[in-house]
């Protein structure tokens, strides 16, 4: 992945990540750039041993045919939805650029930051659920966090409720 551009999208499967997503493709994306889609899981008591192993570093770099395959996603424990993969699929082929997916265990905030190092990304974006300030104070903000600990470049793109 040496000389091109990497970069990075929040992905939960929620509709906030998949506004960042879009944004994403229609705005920042360009042929050649690698697009990598970053999911956090909370931590959690895996027995498979390739779990124990990928908790500290994340999983491998998973490629979009796999990655829309329901047993390999399941194996991993996320779940895309069909949506989300369309506009990956669209991106691959109307725009030639390189679709992974990686996926970390742990505290989003800090996991989010730990992949911009490790795989490393060029710019990260990221949804923003748009917590009122009350909500925001008491749980965090995940985008917040980000934004004042990253290494790279954040943009947020703040989630529109029309839907």
């Amino acid at each position: 992945m040496e000389g091109e551009r990497r970069v990075g999208v929040a992905v939960d499967f929620s509709p906030c990540s998949r506004e960042a997503l879009k944004w994403t493709v229609d705005s920042l994306i360009r042929d050649g750039d690698h697009l990598i889609l970053v999911t956090t899981l909370p931590a959690g008591h895996y027995e498979e041993g390739e779990m124990q192993l990928w908790e500290a570093t994340g999983s491998p770099f998973i490629p979009l045919i796999e990655f829309s395959d329901p047993l390999i996603t399941k194996k991993y424990g996320v779940k895309p939805d069909p949506e989300t993969l369309d506009i990956l699929n669209t991106a691959a082929r109307q725009k030639g650029v390189v679709v992974l997916s990686k996926i970390y265990w742990g505290d989003a905030r800090e996991k989010l930051c730990e992949a911009i190092d490790d795989i490393p990304l060029s710019c990260l974006v990221i949804g923003n659920r748009g917590l009122g300030k009350l909500k925001r104070a008491f749980m965090g903000s995940v985008s917040n966090y980000v934004v004042n600990h990253a290494s790279c470049p954040v943009t947020v793109v703040k989630h529109s409720d029309h839907e």
